[in-house]
């Protein structure tokens, strides 16, 4: 990593996933932060532990750039703004999603009507049950200070960070590559070791699992270049790791081919006979949020293989 550029890990208070990478974007006479994580006491405390390792303070921060509004990646940025008057930055496809926490009752209200679409109705009427989370109640999911565009690049006083779009994670998901080496800011677009989710969010894409092909040739046609992502440590080749994404998303979609062909008539059918995780578990022994998830990643897989041309195979995802 660049000495302009520095990774501060920030707890978070999930279970299965610790820490989130925050990075420092060193100017000439400020920062600017990548992802400043969960709005809680204890990720403030090592934001601020961090910059003073780097011999700076949030006031010298001049700006927050997010990659995508999950609450991991979002929700401290808008408590910056609220007690330091940082401007915050975000992609603009996502707008729906955060319009929605004002629109929309409930956890996860879209994906009710999804899950009945896709045949899983007992496991619908389960999410409808969910509540938000205390933290999701306590926080004014608000919209950004400035919304960023595909291209656009954000000067950090001598240096800068281009925004490309890569939807599919969420709608409006971008990446920032560094001016100076190249190296991409992934977010979760791109992870070392896990396979990103797709559609996790309020307002999800219809057309979830195509955009996020598309938005991984992307990142692959980009060749070598340092991978920076939002959890897990940096590794050399973001263009090799999205080409192995796209690999085990083609194996996924000829596996649910060939359970569609079988007679497996619905999303929620062709999961149940699928194995899920690293670990290879039955969709039944999944918890309630992750069968969602399960559920409906078979249905953008679906929704993908409809969109291939006739005689046009899982291959063409790479």
């Amino acid at each position: 990593m660049s000495d302009h550029l520095a990774r501060i890990e920030l707890p978070l208070p999930l279970d299965g996933l610790p820490s989130v990478n925050c990075y420092a974007v060193l100017g000439e006479d400020d920062v600017t932060l990548v992802d400043p994580g969960w709005s809680s006491a204890d990720t403030l405390a090592a934001l601020t532990g961090g910059l003073a390792h780097l011999g700076r303070t949030l006031d010298d921060v001049r700006q927050v750039v997010v990659t995508h509004h999950h609450w991991d990646h979002y929700t401290q940025a808008v408590s910056l703004r609220r007690s330091h008057g940082i401007p915050v930055h975000l992609g603009r496809g996502e707008a729906p999603s955060i319009r929605a926490w004002e629109d929309l009752p409930g956890a996860f209200p879209l994906q009710v009507g999804m899950l009945r679409d896709a045949g899983a109705d007992t496991l619908a009427a389960e999410v409808a049950a969910i509540r938000e989370d205390v933290h999701e109640r306590a926080m004014d999911f608000t919209m950004p200070s400035a919304w960023l565009d595909d291209g656009q690049v954000v000067d950090c006083g001598g240096t800068s960070l281009r925004v490309i779009a890569t939807p599919g994670h969420t709608r409006g998901h971008v990446v920032f590559e560094d001016s100076a080496t190249g190296a991409l800011l992934t977010g979760d677009h791109v992870l070392p070791r896990t396979t990103p989710s797709i559609a996790y969010e309020r307002a999800p894409d219809p057309r979830s699992l195509t955009t996020y092909l598309a938005s991984l040739r992307l990142v692959a046609g980009l060749g070598d270049r340092e991978l920076l992502p939002a959890h897990g440590e940096a590794t050399t080749s973001a263009g090799q790791r999205a080409l192995e994404l796209l690999e085990h998303h083609r194996a996924r979609l000829s596996e649910i081919a060939a359970l569609r062909d079988a007679g497996h008539a619905t999303p929620a059918a062709i999961a149940a006979r699928m194995r899920w995780t690293r670990r290879e578990r039955r969709l039944e022994e999944l918890e309630t949020v992750h069968r969602m998830t399960a559920v409906l990643e078979v249905a953008a897989h679906l929704d993908h293989l409809d969109r291939l041309e006739p005689g046009h195979s899982p291959e063409g995802t790479t």
